[in-house]
């Protein structure tokens, strides 16, 4: 009978394989593979990158050459069964004489969801499936909203004070650093830090030019990790106010036609000033208009990047974009982080602006709640919705 103590660590471990391929997968899922030998040793490991082609289980095998024979495959996502940019994972794994495959979750394509099990067991593989699940399917969430539904998981991230301030009242902000937050910091080095990281598993990051026009920043991946495609800069700017002499806009002068990082989306405009920021790299999409004031239809928005093959986009904007996210139900999940600080003030900045929602009913539910702590800040992260739901 197996030990299922031994399988979770073992799972455990490709789960950390894994998460090797943060940066370096998307738009394909995160998927880590262990292979052990009858005896219990590990004889073969493979981690998935999409400029490595080749699965992780099919590099696992590699690595274990005919030691796989009579082994036990781990896995956290189900083997693929289909022709895609590589032949079948599950052919590879029947011809090496793998006796038993113990996998995390199915594939949440719902195309294939299931086959590559049943193409095991055909071939005579005893198959598990279910162990250490929830750790699986939070890991490639972002790969399961975009392939279920076309669109990236949508993450509202926002710093903010214990009563829901993100920056003092405007006028009374006189100068600060560059690429430094009106009004400063209201989160430790070790909060800070932790965004980096989040930007780092992010396909994009999101604002509206008003934050462009506040704190002038880069919006980088500052995490230090190596990625595959650089962080795609999302402004949302209906009348193309964003300035020309930005940090922002010279950071992709700076970076030539080569990188194609920022992606300004407006809904007019005049013909000029699109012409002028063209010339200094950036990309200019106008889409559809929602609202009395013109903005960019975020559902458009999101559309095109899902076709763009951007899988997963943290918004870090302002009161208004913050409000408008949360207005259109777009938002899979928050991840707010809070500082021990009290600005009060009816002039303060709020969190999110906008009408609201009148009844407590309608307010959106913040589900499955993780705490973190980083110094004297923590963080609530929780969902609005399932990223696997559709």
């Amino acid at each position: 009978m197996p030990d299922h103590s031994t399988d979770e660590q073992f799972l455990y471990r490709a789960l950390d394989l894994a998460r090797q391929g943060i940066g370096l997968a998307s738009p394909n899922p995160y998927v880590g593979a262990v292979i052990v030998n009858p005896e219990g040793s590990i004889v073969g490991t493979g981690v998935y990158t999409y400029d490595g082609l080749k699965h992780a289980e099919v590099r696992a095998l590699e690595h274990a050459g005919d030691k796989a024979r009579g082994g036990t495959l781990y896995i956290n996502l189900e083997p693929h069964s289909h022709q895609g940019r590589t032949p079948p994972c599950t052919d590879a794994l029947i011809a090496a004489g793998i006796h038993r495959v113990v996998a995390s979750m199915p594939d949440p394509n719902p195309q294939v969801s299931g086959r590559g099990f049943e193409q095991l067991r055909a071939g005579g593989i005893h198959v598990e499936v279910g162990s250490l699940e929830a750790e699986a399917r939070r890991l490639n969430e972002a790969f399961a909203r975009h392939v279920r539904r076309g669109v990236p998981l949508v993450t509202l991230k926002a710093a903010m004070t214990l009563d829901g301030k993100i920056a003092p009242p405007p006028e009374s902000v006189s100068s600060r650093e560059a690429g430094t937050p009106a009004g400063g910091w209201i989160t430790g080095e070790g909060s800070r830090a932790h965004v980096q990281q989040q930007r780092h598993q992010s396909d994009a990051i999101l604002v509206g030019v008003g934050t462009i026009l506040a704190d002038d920043p880069l919006l980088s991946d500052r995490s230090g990790n190596p990625r595959r495609r650089p962080l795609l800069r999302v402004v949302l700017d209906s009348r193309l106010r964003l300035p020309l002499e930005s940090r922002l806009v010279q950071s992709a002068a700076d970076a030539g036609s080569c990188k194609n990082d920022v992606l300004v989306f407006c809904s007019s405009g005049e013909e000029k000033k699109k012409d002028e920021l063209e010339a200094r790299g950036i990309r200019i999409e106008q889409v559809s208009s929602a609202g009395p004031d013109g903005r960019p239809d975020i559902h458009a928005v999101l559309r095109r990047l899902g076709q763009l093959e951007i899988t997963s986009v943290m918004i870090e904007g302002g009161a208004a974009v913050n409000g408008n996210a949360l207005a259109s139900g777009v938002v899979d999940k928050v991840f707010l982080y809070y500082a021990p600080k009290i600005l009060a003030g009816a002039g303060s900045v709020p969190f999110a602006a906008g009408a609201g929602f009148r009844q407590m009913n309608e307010a959106p539910q913040v589900k499955h709640l993780h705490l973190h702590r980083f110094g004297e800040d923590f963080a609530v992260e929780g969902y609005l919705r399932d990223p696997y739901e559709g």
